[in-house]
């Protein structure tokens, strides 16, 4: 099998793609990653919340960035680190 200038302008197009997607996340972010409910679980996290809208749109946000929400209707934040450490711009806690 002769490699000519076509399969060899193939081959390096593709591993130039498979790097490319690797630095965006593309491959990283969807292979074995399973999408949970986040609707469902922001649902019972902001149960007890004394605003529940704000709760609910704020949990729905880190959800959809993490795929995470902790268990529980407060705490247990240290089980999702990417929920706990993520910020409003004015350098507080965003997720609920």
């Amino acid at each position: 099998m002769a490699f000519n200038k076509r399969t060899l302008f193939l081959a390096i197009l593709c591993f130039l793609l498979i790097q490319e997607l690797e630095i965006y996340g593309g491959i990283q972010h969807t292979v074995g990653a399973q999408k949970i409910d986040c609707g469902g679980k922001c649902n019972y996290r902001c149960s007890k919340a004394s605003r529940p809208n704000r709760c609910l749109r704020a949990c729905n946000t880190c959800c959809e960035r993490c795929n995470c929400v902790p268990p529980g209707t407060s705490g247990n934040t240290e089980l999702c680190p990417c929920y706990a450490n993520m910020e409003t711009d004015g350098g507080k806690k965003k997720c609920p």
